[in-house]
């Protein structure tokens, strides 16, 4: 039947078939959603600049972006609110400041641990600080005592 139609009522017909099979096709591809089962308003910690975890939880649920977002079976989730459902996120799409943590190294974690993490890592910074001051220090003693072959040395002049 399709042979005996005219070319162009052909191509026609085959493209309003082509798009009544999209919704079909679109609604065949279901995605993945789970339920964390937060509370609706989950304590937050700051674990870094712009990203937050749920305090003291069995899982890592992050905030970001103004996201939920919670790794489980080596996938990315996602959720605008604590209770809705999250939505598998594909890989690309996941903040890089999360997705490079380690797996489980902010699970149940508290705000006191955050605080002491915050101070651990202050400390670090002063005393590399100081390393770096005591260095710079030693160089400029070492150049001031030995010269730097600019003609501030004990030389006789030219010859």
């Amino acid at each position: 039947m399709i042979a005996r139609l005219p070319a162009m009522k052909r191509l026609a017909l085959l493209f309003a078939l082509a798009l009544s099979a999209v919704p079909a096709l679109a609604r065949a591809q279901v995605g993945v959603q789970i339920h964390v089962g937060l509370p609706v308003a989950p304590p937050l910690v700051v674990v870094q600049p712009g990203v937050q975890v749920v305090e003291n939880y069995d899982e890592e649920v992050f905030f970001t972006n103004g996201w939920y977002w919670c790794r489980r079976d080596n996938g990315w989730y996602r959720a605008r609110t604590p209770r809705a459902s999250f939505a598998y996120v594909e890989p690309r799409y996941v903040p890089r400041a999360i997705y490079r943590l380690p797996p489980g190294q902010y699970r149940h974690w508290r705000r006191a641990e955050a605080r002491a993490d915050r101070h651990a890592w202050k400390e670090h910074e002063r005393a590399e600080r100081r390393e770096w001051k005591e260095e710079r220090k030693h160089e400029k003693h070492d150049e001031h005592e030995h010269g730097h072959g600019h003609g501030h040395g004990h030389g006789h002049g030219h010859d």
